[in-house]
C-alpha cells in the first residue's frame, strides 16, 4: 500500500545547502567544522581518529564530494538505500535534511562509535550534556519546581507545557510561581499558541497513552520529563511512551543514558524535584513510562516515510507531542512552504492526533496566520532561526 502523501507537497522545494548565506549553508560550512574541533577539544581521542576527523573535514569542506560508509558500518547498506542518488553528489546540492543527518552518522563512524575496540559506544557529545546538566542554572530550575502546586491548576498546565517548548531557557522555565507576573506577559515570542487546543484534547477522552518525542538531553531533557509526570499524575496520561534515540545522533539529542542521568538528576536534588524524580523512577519500572528507541529515530527521512512499527505506535496514541526543531522538520517535511501552509494540510498523513512543541532554529515553518507573518518580516530580524520565537502547533 502506497504512503500518504501531504497535498501540494511537488509546491514546496526541499531546502538544501548551496545558498550562500542561508542557514542550511551556513550549518554546513560553518557549524560542522567547529563541531568538529568542539569533540577533538573535549575527549582526547588517539591518532586514528584523528586522521578520520580530519577526513571528514576535508570530504564536508566547500565543493565536497559525498563518500559512502565503509562497508565494515553495522549499517552502511541501510545508510545505501537512504542515500538514492546522493553518494557522489556536493554535500551543498543534497536535501539539507539528509545531509545533516549523514554528516553527524559519518562523524560517528570516523570516531569508531560502532567498530570494535575500546572507543565502541563513547558518546562524542558526553562531555557537553553533562556539563549543562550539573550547572548551577539547572539547580536553581529545579528550585523553582516547588513553586508549581501554588499555582493554579490551569496554570500549572501551561507553565509546564511551555517550560518543555522552550527547553533550557531559564527564564522561561519553571520559574512561574505564585505572585510572579502572567504566563502572557512573560512568553512574547510564540507564533502560534494551540495550548488550549491540547489540553482540551487530552481531556476530553479516557487517558491512553501519549508519545513523548524527546529532543535534546540535559536541561532541555528535565522539563520534558517533568511534563511526562505531570501527564501521569493528573491523569491526562495513562503511560507516556518517551521516544528517545538508539544511540547519539545530532549534537545533544537524549539517548536512554542521557534519561537515566536526569533522573539521577532530579533524586540529587531536594523539594519537588526529588519527589518529581522518584515517581519518574517507580513510572518507569512500573511500565508507565516507557522509553521506546526506534532506528528511525536516527534516519534521514522525514516522518512521511515511517516504518510500519513506529506508525502503529503512533496510532495507538491519544496524542503524539513533537519536541524540538529537528523533528518538526522531520514532521511537516524539510521544505520551503509558504508560512502560511496550513499544519494540519502538511501533517494530515500522520496516524493520529499530533503536536509540535518547537523553539524556532530553521528556516521551516507552516501554520502562520498571514497578519503574523506579516509582522514578523517587517521585523527585519531572523525569526525564523535565532530561537527567539516558538510555537504551539495541535493537529486533532
Amino acid at each position: 500500500m502506497s504512503q500518504p502523501t501531504p497535498a501540494d507537497v511537488g509546491n514546496a522545494p526541499v531546502v538544501v545547502s548551496n545558498t550562500v548565506g542561508s542557514f542550511a549553508w551556513g550549518v554546513l560550512h560553518d557549524r560542522h567544522p567547529a563541531l568538529v574541533e568542539r569533540v577533538r577539544r573535549a575527549t582526547p581521542y588517539p591518532a586514528e581518529q584523528q586522521h578520520a576527523l580530519h577526513a571528514l573535514l576535508r570530504e564536508t569542506a566547500e565543493g565536497g564530494v559525498i563518500e559512502a560508509l565503509d562497508d565494515t558500518e553495522p549499517d552502511a547498506a541501510e545508510w545505501r538505500r537512504w542515500a538514492g542518488g546522493h553518494i557522489g553528489c556536493r554535500w551543498a546540492d543534497v536535501p539539507f535534511l539528509w545531509a545533516e543527518s549523514y554528516f553527524y552518522r559519518k562523524l560517528l563512524a570516523a570516531l569508531g562509535y560502532f567498530a570494535p575496540g575500546p572507543w565502541r559506544g563513547i558518546d562524542p557529545f558526553a562531555p557537553f550534556k553533562r556539563a549543562e546538566l550539573m550547572g548551577a542554572t539547572v539547580d536553581s530550575e529545579l528550585a523553582a519546581l516547588d513553586g508549581i502546586p501554588r499555582l493554579p491548576a490551569a496554570q500549572q498546565d501551561t507553565t509546564l507545557l511551555h517550560a518543555s517548548l522552550w527547553g533550557n531557557r531559564a527564564d522561561l522555565g519553571f520559574r512561574l510561581s505564585a505572585g510572579e507576573s502572567g504566563l502572557g506577559e512573560r512568553v512574547t515570542g510564540l507564533v502560534v499558541d494551540d495550548t488550549t487546543a491540547l489540553w482540551d484534547l487530552l481531556a476530553g477522552q479516557r487517558p491512553g497513552k501519549v508519545c513523548l518525542v524527546a529532543d535534546n538531553a540535559g536541561p532541555e531533557l528535565l522539563p520534558d520529563l517533568v511534563l511526562a509526570d505531570h501527564l501521569l499524575t493528573t491523569d491526562r496520561a495513562s503511560c507516556v511512551s518517551l521516544h528517545i534515540k538508539p544511540y547519539p545522533y545530532y549534537i545533544s539529542d537524549a539517548t536512554t543514558t542521557d534519561v537515566l542521568d536526569c533522573l539521577t538528576r532530579m533524586a540529587a536534588a531536594s523539594g519537588r524535584a526529588s519527589e518529581i524524580g522518584g515517581r519518574l523512577r517507580q513510572a518507569v519500572t512500573g511500565g508507565r513510562l516507557l522509553l521506546r528507541a526506534y532506528p528511525f529515530a536516527c534516519a534521514p527521512l522525514p516522518y512521511l516515510d515511517m516504518p510500519v512499527g513506529l506508525r502503529e505506535d503512533f496510532a495507538s496514541a491519544t496524542l503524539t507531542v513533537m519536541k524540538g526543531d529537528l523533528n518538526y522538520r522531520r514532521l511537516v517535511g524539510d521544505r520551503h512552504w509558504p508560512a502560511t501552509t496550513a499544519f494540519s494540510k502538511v501533517t494530515e498523513y500522520f496516524p493520529g492526533p499530533v503536536a509540535a512543541l518547537r523553539t524556532l532554529k530553521s528556516d521551516v515553518i507552516t501554520g502562520l496566520a498571514p497578519h503574523t507573518q506579516a509582522e514578523l518580516e517587517a521585523t527585519g530580524s531572523a525569526w525564523r532561526t535565532s530561537g527567539t520565537h516558538a510555537l504551539v502547533q495541535v493537529r486533532t
